[in-house]
């Protein structure tokens, strides 16, 4: 059951007649967050008027929003939000109160309902305005000139209207809290879970005077050891210790059909441990597959088994060659920064070309000026895309050039890496200060969601700059 929210500022009463400053970060952000949108989407998750009423979208959003800002666990987030009348101004209750809001449980609830899709919707509708602002601020900078490069007059777009602005688009990668994987730490934790399940398994059979079945489980941990506290090791050692633990794991897994075959019910047991399970036979003919082959590579590969929808995402940079986490595209519109497409395997990036420019279209009534992105979304396909709306990609243009188009495309490709700075400094910020940097939520939709508001911080925390400067002028 859930009760719609009622528009409007609701007003704090606090102890002894202290009022909240009205430049307070947490005030001033309660006043420009689009609640009444908010609460329209969220209202949607609920169905019928039985039951418990459940907890407002303004509680729930703020509540993520304070821990994405302050990059903090649920637990300390409930903490702070009993501990502070400003954030719970932002929450949106009628009087101070030191008792706890809600259990730290509920957070995981608040992200699963607040979708990644929803935010999508909420950030258009926070800074679509002023992003629009920006662009036409930068148009008359410019003189609503972007230059002609790769056949796009930078002027006009094909329903004639004036193309306005910029586009900065790139991709990124945000890394899950997992220990990096390798084959033989894997296999010895699915070893270790599936001793788990038989053991709960044996428990249901324990009536029936079944005997525990062996598992070898000291040796299997003894070998594993042995192995891992090896400082240097050659490849037949390494094929050694993986083809000891793909046997254990075997003979596990068959252990476990015959006790299902003796009457055992593996929806008996935990439910993180049945996921798990799943996950783990997956693994194992992976792994099996991998090992028989010699190679290194398999469709789908699993790199981790508490959360089986990472998979390695290759960036080729020096400090993280290969990554695990959601990948995603975004683009800087105005200085602000829209998500869009986010997704858990490799993608290039390139072919979201098209779908960023007819979004922008679609949100601002005018295709962009010019799109600044680097070489990987120079394809001919974006080329022609880009010409036949009159946009300015950056890069060079294919074929034979003179002199003079050579220096003066240098001199635009030194301008467009000046601009491009801003998409390279949005990432290094969401990933410095809201927690992007190792994203700790461990669902496929809940992850989803906490990267969804490290970009959301980012834009209100400019957007709040924005209107505290226009207001102190």
């Amino acid at each position: 059951m859930y009760r719609r929210e009622v528009p409007g500022q609701k007003k704090l009463d606090l102890p002894y007649g202290v009022e909240l400053r009205v430049d307070n970060r947490w005030v001033q952000l309660a006043r420009i967050m689009p609640w009444e949108k908010i609460d329209k989407l969220y209202s949607v998750n609920f169905e019928g008027a039985n039951g418990q009423v459940a907890k407002s979208s303004r509680l729930a959003f703020a509540a993520l929003y304070i821990q994405s800002r302050l990059d903090i666990t649920d637990e300390e987030t409930v903490s702070q939000i009993q501990e502070n009348p400003s954030m719970q101004f932002l929450c949106g209750f009628e009087s101070y109160t030191t008792e706890k809001p809600f259990d730290s449980s509920l957070m995981v609830l608040f992200r699963k309902r607040i979708t990644a899709e929803m935010m999508k919707t909420i950030t258009e509708e926070a800074f679509a305005s002023e992003a629009r602002k920006a662009i036409e601020k930068d148009d008359d900078d410019k003189g609503g000139n972007g230059g002609a490069c790769n056949g796009g007059s930078g002027s006009l777009d094909t329903g004639g209207q004036k193309a306005k602005g910029t586009m900065l688009l790139d991709a990124t990668c945000c890394p899950s809290d997992i220990h990096y994987p390798t084959d033989i730490s894997l296999l010895n934790q699915a070893r270790e879970l599936t001793e788990q399940v038989i053991d709960e398994l044996h428990e249901q059979l324990l009536p029936q005077g079944h005997e525990k079945p062996r598992t070898y489980r000291k040796v299997a941990r003894k070998e594993y050891l042995g192995f891992a506290k090896r400082r240097k090791y050659t490849q037949s050692q390494l094929r050694l210790a993986i083809r000891q633990q793909l046997q254990y794991v075997r003979r596990n897994l068959e252990t476990i059909s015959k006790q299902v075959e003796q009457g055992a019910r593996l929806k008996e047991i935990r439910n993180d441990l049945q996921k798990k399970f799943l996950t783990i036979s997956e693994l194992y003919l992976q792994q099996k597959k991998m090992f028989d082959e010699r190679t290194h590579k398999v469709d789908n590969r699993i790199v981790s088994i508490s959360q089986p929808h990472l998979r390695p995402i290759v960036r080729g940079k020096t400090n993280a060659p290969v990554e695990f986490g959601a990948k995603v595209a975004t683009a800087n519109i105005g200085g602000f920064t829209f998500v869009v497409h986010m997704d858990y395997d490799n993608f290039s990036e390139a072919k979201y070309l098209k779908e960023s420019a007819e979004e922008y279209n679609r949100i601002f009534g005018f295709y962009p000026r010019a799109i600044i992105g680097d070489k990987l979304y120079g394809t001919r396909e974006n080329r022609d895309y880009c010409k036949s709306k009159g946009i300015r990609l950056s890069g060079p243009r294919l074929g034979r050039k003179s002199e003079e188009i050579k220096e003066s495309e240098r001199e635009q490709a030194y301008q467009d890496s000046r601009e491009r700075n801003a998409i390279e400094g949005d990432y290094g910020t969401v990933k410095r200060k809201y927690g992007l940097a190792r994203v700790m939520a461990k669902l496929h939709d809940t992850a989803q969601t906490a990267i969804s508001f490290g970009f959301f911080v980012k834009n209100m925390e400019r957007l709040r700059g924005i209107l505290s400067t226009g207001a102190s002028e």
